[in-house]
């Protein structure tokens, strides 16, 4: 089964690893960084902007991350991203997220999480796993869709939202309908990784942080194997939308 990882960010042999080449691993070879990436503030929008801008949604559903380094809430742009966020909503609801760790955290790029091997923080397969495949879950307008073989939904390349510090992005293997149950947390603008810009990476946001940013950038700061794994593992205690 394949899913989804982000290609490392610090290291020169990682910016020319190519997609096969983490896909001949059974990963998924999400987005490599570029040397086109400039500096950016990590925080375009205070939390009490971010707030604000999710109660004037407030159709839209909160996410809580409750996590061994602190609690952050998500809204999840379902009114936009309705196929990625109900995903996302029912994997949380059913406890698919509880219990796993942040399998890759990259300072300066993203914190990636989602992998059910990453129950085992020390797993050689934390990145190669996904939700059970011809599962199913609904939209709010009731459409029913199935996940295939592999766990895997439709790619819902719809809204140029951008990946902008504190958003939530779908991670896939760099193939079409390729994304699952893992997804990053974008901790600076990676605006090569959007779907509708000039690169190869198609990676539609989903949901952005509205409170508890820096918890998700002490996460970001974490200390990393040479893997990009936490030395100290973060847990995800719970995850559930409302």
């Amino acid at each position: 089964m394949f899913a989804a990882t982000i290609a490392r960010a610090t290291r020169p042999s990682a910016l020319r690893a190519s997609a096969s080449a983490f896909a001949s691993r059974g990963r998924v070879a999400a987005p490599t960084t570029s040397s086109r990436r400039s500096p950016r503030s990590r925080h375009p929008q205070s939390s009490s902007s971010r707030r604000s801008m999710a109660a004037s949604a407030s159709a839209n559903p909160i996410a809580t991350f409750d996590t061994t380094l602190g609690t952050f809430e998500a809204e999840l742009f379902m009114d936009k991203m309705p196929i990625t966020a109900s995903n996302f909503a029912d994997l949380a609801n059913s406890g698919f997220y509880d219990g796993l760790h942040f399998h890759r955290v990259i300072d300066g790029f993203m914190l990636q999480f989602g992998c059910p091997h990453s129950a085992d923080p020390k797993s050689n397969r934390a990145g190669t796993g996904g939700p059970p495949g011809g599962s199913s879950f609904e939209t709010p307008t009731g459409e029913t869709v199935k996940r295939d073989g592999g766990g895997n939904i439709p790619d819902e390349l719809i809204d140029k939202t951008s990946n902008k510090p504190g958003t939530l992005s779908m991670a896939n293997t760099g193939q079409p309908n390729s994304g699952g149950s893992q997804f990053f947390i974008n901790t600076v603008h990676n605006d090569f990784l959007d779907w509708f810009g000039p690169g190869q990476s198609k990676h539609p946001v989903f949901g952005a942080v509205i409170s508890g940013m820096d918890v998700v950038e002490k996460i970001g700061k974490t200390k990393t194997d040479r893997g990009d794994a936490p030395v100290t593992p973060v847990k995800m205690n719970s995850l559930k939308v409302k």
